[in-house]
C-alpha cells in the first residue's frame, strides 16, 4: 500500500483545515518546496497537493507554488483543487503533474471525466469526497444529495487512475480512517481507491492493511506527519511490504 504525504496549499503556504473548515486553519511552513522536498527524502513515493483557494474560488492561485514543486522532485506529484474544466486539466498536466484529481465536475460533468481518462490514460483521478455518505462540492462548501457509492460505480469502467475518497467528519481529526466508508466505497467499484482522512498514528494506518485486497491501494495522510504523531520512513516500511509479524510486533508496540 502506498502511502502519500499531503501539502495543502492555501495563499502558497501549507496548512491544514479542520474537517474541510476553512476557517479552521492551521499553518505548517511558508515554503511548500522544502517541505515536498523532505517528504520525497523521507521516503514518499507520490506526493499529494491540493490548491485550497482553487477548490473554493474555482481560479489557478497556487500554480507557482505547484510548478516550482513538480520542478523539485523526482517523484510524481497529484493535484486536486479546482480543476473544472478540460482546458485546466491539460494545464495542470503539462506543466509537470502525473495526475489531476477531479471532484466537483465529476459529479456535475461526469462526461468530461471520462473524456479526459481517454485522452490521458492512467492520468485522471475522481475525488470523492463525502459527508454521511452524499458528495460533498466545492471545496467541501456545498452538499450534493448523491451518494458517494453512488458516484464511484459510475466511474467504474471509465479508465480512471483511482478513486480518492475523503470522509470529511474525520479528516483533519487525527481521530482514525472510517473503515466501513472505505471497505463500501471499495466493493462499489473496480478502481482502486485511496483512503483520505483520519489517519492519527501507526495503528491507524495498519488498520488499513486488511481492506488492501479489496481494492484500497494507497492512503493520504496529512496532519499526523505534521505533528510528528507518525514518521513518514517508518510508515514507507510498514505499508510497502507488511508482514504478519511485522504487523503484529508494531501492534504490540503501540498497544
Amino acid at each position: 500500500m502506498e502511502i502519500l504525504p499531503a501539502i495543502d496549499l492555501l495563499d502558497g503556504a501549507c496548512v491544514r483545515l479542520h474537517q474541510g473548515d476553512y476557517e479552521q486553519v492551521t499553518r505548517f511552513s511558508d515554503d511548500p518546496v522544502a517541505q515536498a522536498l523532505s517528504w520525497q527524502q523521507q521516503g514518499a513515493t507520490r506526493l499529494h497537493l491540493v490548491d485550497l483557494d482553487g477548490a473554493k474560488r474555482g481560479e489557478p492561485v497556487n500554480d507557482a507554488a505547484v510548478q516550482a514543486i513538480t520542478s523539485a522532485l523526482d517523484i510524481p506529484v497529484q493535484l486536486g483543487g479546482g480543476v473544472r474544466s478540460l482546458e485546466r486539466a491539460e494545464q495542470l498536466l503539462a506543466c509537470g503533474l502525473d495526475r489531476v484529481i477531479l471532484g466537483t465536475v465529476a459529479i456535475e460533468q461526469p462526461d468530461l471525466v471520462r473524456s479526459l481518462a481517454e485522452r490521458y490514460p492512467g492520468r485522471i483521478v475522481v475525488g470523492i469526497d463525502a459527508k454521511d455518505g452524499r458528495v460533498a462540492t466545492r471545496g467541501w462548501i456545498e452538499q450534493s444529495d448523491v451518494l458517494a457509492t453512488d458516484l464511484a460505480r459510475t466511474f467504474s469502467s471509465s479508465g480512471i487512475a483511482a478513486i480518492i475518497t475523503t470522509d470529511i467528519a474525520t479528516d483533519g481529526t487525527l481521530a482514525g480512517p472510517n473503515l466501513e466508508a472505505l471497505r463500501t466505497m471499495a466493493a462499489s467499484s473496480s478502481v482502486p481507491v485511496i483512503a483520505s482522512g483520519g489517519i492519527g498514528c501507526m495503528a491507524d494506518l495498519l488498520s488499513l492493511l486488511p481492506l488492501e485486497p479489496l481494492g484500497v491501494s494507497g492512503v493520504i495522510v496529512g496532519r499526523a506527519l505534521y505533528d510528528g504523531r507518525v514518521d513518514l520512513a517508518e510508515a514507507v516500511r510498514a505499508l510497502a511490504e507488511p508482514r504478519l509479524q511485522d504487523i503484529t510486533a508494531v501492534a504490540a508496540d503501540l498497544a
